[in-house]
């Protein structure tokens, strides 16, 4: 693979710049480099945008409203964004259950979800782990029972994030009660505003009310909302988590955070000189950034695979570990560099429209809740142990 870019793809860069120049909102992008929270208008409004444009779904074929980029234009457009400040794409719809669909759905599953998830119809949300079912998938226990032309489903999920904004779910549901652990679950498309749905808040340490417990109670749902074959859900439940671990490892986001430290670093002082000169922070920091280096070379390998055709392996999981222990380090230098000022976590702030006083450099009063909310990162999408296992199988066979 040549990572030098090629006139081409410079200039498909500058295309990419002139477009964020241009579309990007200078609100949500001073939102996102400064911290705020983002609300559920500010997210639709960037989605609409890359939509209108054609570039939301940057990884679906072109004939599924893709805009049928090769490997380096994704990675192009990615970093881009996340250098500029753009809001992350809501992962649930467009990278999740899309591909999902795209390969796995039938003909009139494609013809009827997709279109909805670009033009913002639906708005999704993952029903996977459950009380005691987090990074063990396979002991789900909520049950779909077939009744006639319905599934009835009863169960609990929980860390659901957004989950108070969707009116879709897509479901990992036990349909073979006497199958063994992965052979018995299917995959289900569920409407969220139908009586036996109920969404409990859960709020986390950061104060933000990101996640939640959804409660099904004798939920009907059509058999036309069943992906692929009954009891063959694990298959796809699989396929989907590649595509969610190499999100979760956030390459463009994570060098912008990376420039947002180095700009910290060098307005903090130690030893009568930048923090940024200090041998212990730099060593820290040089470290990283050869990782996140690194880490580039495996995001452009993964896309490729599934550019290809092939489906992203053992690369996804590396990509989890490494990319969710960057981002934690980061943010560990991050208040670092701050200081005592990122002692005070001010929640008020992170809200659009504060007015109180300011909290050190900006940007400072979102370090701290995005240090405790970021603990989550290891954990989420397959805690990094079981990433672990999953290397040590495919690769080493153990």
């Amino acid at each position: 693979m040549d990572l030098q870019f090629t006139p081409e793809e410079e200039a498909f860069r500058s295309e990419v710049l002139q477009f964020l120049r241009d579309k990007l909102p200078e609100r949500l992008s001073y939102k996102v480099k400064t911290g705020m929270r983002l609300t559920r208008d500010d997210m639709t409004e960037w989605h609409a945008i890359l939509n209108e444009r054609g570039w939301l779904a940057s990884h679906w074929p072109k004939e599924y409203g893709g805009p049928g980029w090769g490997t380096v234009q994704k990675f192009i457009f990615e970093n881009e964004c996340a250098l500029a400040g753009a809001p992350r794409v809501v992962a649930f719809g467009v990278n999740m259950l899309g591909p999902v669909l795209v390969k796995y759905g039938n003909a009139a599953q494609k013809a009827y979800w997709l279109p909805r998830i670009l033009n913002g119809a639906d708005w999704w949300c993952q029903g996977y782990s459950e009380p005691g079912s987090g990074s063990d998938l396979a002991s789900v226990k909520t049950t779909a029972v077939l009744d006639g032309d319905h599934y009835i489903i009863n169960g609990q999920k929980t860390w659901t994030t957004l989950g108070h904004f969707a009116n879709m779910i897509f479901c990992l549901v036990r349909t073979n009660k006497d199958a063994k652990a992965q052979s018995g679950i299917s995959f289900l498309l569920v409407d969220m505003n139908q009586p036996g749905v109920e969404v409990r808040p859960i709020i986390t340490l950061d104060g933000e009310h990101e996640v939640n417990e959804v409660f099904f109670t004798d939920v009907r749902v059509p058999v036309e909302n069943l992906v692929g074959e009954q009891d063959k859900g694990w298959t796809y439940a699989k396929y989907l988590l590649t595509y969610e671990r190499t999100n979760i490892a956030g390459v463009g986001y994570t060098v912008a955070a990376l420039e947002k430290v180095k700009r910290l670093a060098t307005a903090a002082r130690c030893n009568g000189g930048p923090l940024i000169d200090d041998p212990i922070f730099a060593t820290r920091l040089a470290r990283l950034e050869i990782d996140l280096e690194n880490m580039k070379t495996t995001n452009l390998r993964v896309i490729a695979a599934v550019a290809g055709g092939g489906v992203p392996g053992a690369e996804s999981s590396m990509l989890k570990i490494r990319g969710t222990e960057i981002r934690q380090e980061l943010l560990s230098l991050a208040r670092r560099a701050l200081g005592p000022y990122a002692q005070p976590f001010v929640e008020e702030a992170l809200l659009e429209g504060y007015a109180g006083e300011p909290i050190g450099p900006q940007g400072t009063a979102a370090v701290t809740a995005q240090y405790l909310n970021n603990r989550k990162l290891s954990i989420y999408g397959g805690s990094n142990e079981i990433q672990r296992n999953i290397i040590s199988k495919m690769i080493l066979g153990l």
